[in-house]
Formats: C-alpha cells, structure tokens, sequence
C-alpha cells in the first residue's frame, strides 16, 4: 500500500495537495491507483475512487507512452470544496494532449476518451515561464458530494 506523504501544499479549502514522484512507466499506474484510493479514503471521497483511479492510470499511460521522461509526478487536489483534481506533471511541454480519432479497429488511442467520459473537466497546464515551459500538467477534475 503507498504511503501517504508529506502534503505539497494547503488550499483554502482546507484539504492539502498530496504530490509524489514515480519512474515513468507503465507500472506506474498500479501505484499511482494505490495513492488515489489512499488520499480519497483519508478525505473520506470513496465514491469517487474508481473514477479517479480510471483517470491516473490513462494519464499515467499517456505520460509513459508519448514523453521520453525519466520521471512523472502524480498530485491529487482539492482545488475547491466541491472539485477533487487528480494529475501528471512531465517535464515535456512540447507534447500536449489531444482527443484521438479511433475506429473500432484500433487498438489504443482511447486513453483521453475514457478520461473525457468520467471527468466533469480535464486539460493541462504549462508549468514555467511563458516562452520556455520546463513541463506540463495533465489533469482531470470530478466533483465532489454536493458539486453542481
């Protein structure tokens, strides 16, 4: 079981921003499932743990298949009191997310597809200066109990 570690940062809302630092690979996503289930078990947001572990781990796969990065950092986050964000920093700006184009025939490409089905929001974040971003953000939010 992953251990919770020291909070990131503490937000208006009162929650803090759990953040932890992973190979990039695909075994990634076991561990960074494990995290998820952790924080929302500790925020008492449970019903919410399927959904976002579906979410780390297309975005786990996405950092592991399409950046040459040696490490990705995971955050899970409560942005608001109604919103929970889960995300994937990297450190390649250059290589931004897009919805792809399947056909039934095709055997992946649907990671950001699921992610849009079961997130209330997603997108990225540039991380840096404007003209020379050193990584990227790529995140999901679902809304907590009582959200609108």
């Amino acid at each position: 079981m992953t251990s919770l570690r020291t909070p990131v940062e503490f937000l208006s809302t009162g929650h803090p921003t759990y953040s932890q630092t992973f190979p990039c690979e695909p075994s990634t996503a076991e561990l960074g499932r494990d995290l998820v289930r952790d924080v929302l078990s500790v925020w008492r947001l449970d019903g919410l743990a399927d959904h976002a572990a579906l979410i780390i781990t297309e975005l786990v796969a996405n950092a592991s298949r399409h950046t040459p990065c040696p490490e990705i950092r995971l955050t899970i986050g409560r942005p608001s009191a109604t919103r929970l964000r889960v995300g994937v920093v990297d450190r390649e700006p250059s290589r931004l997310p897009v919805l792809s184009q399947v056909t039934d025939d095709d055997e992946s490409g649907r990671g950001l597809l699921l992610v849009d089905a079961v997130a209330d929001r997603w997108g990225y974040d540039l991380h840096g200066a404007d003209r020379r971003p050193w990584g990227k953000e790529v995140w999901a939010e679902l809304r907590t109990e009582g959200g609108k």
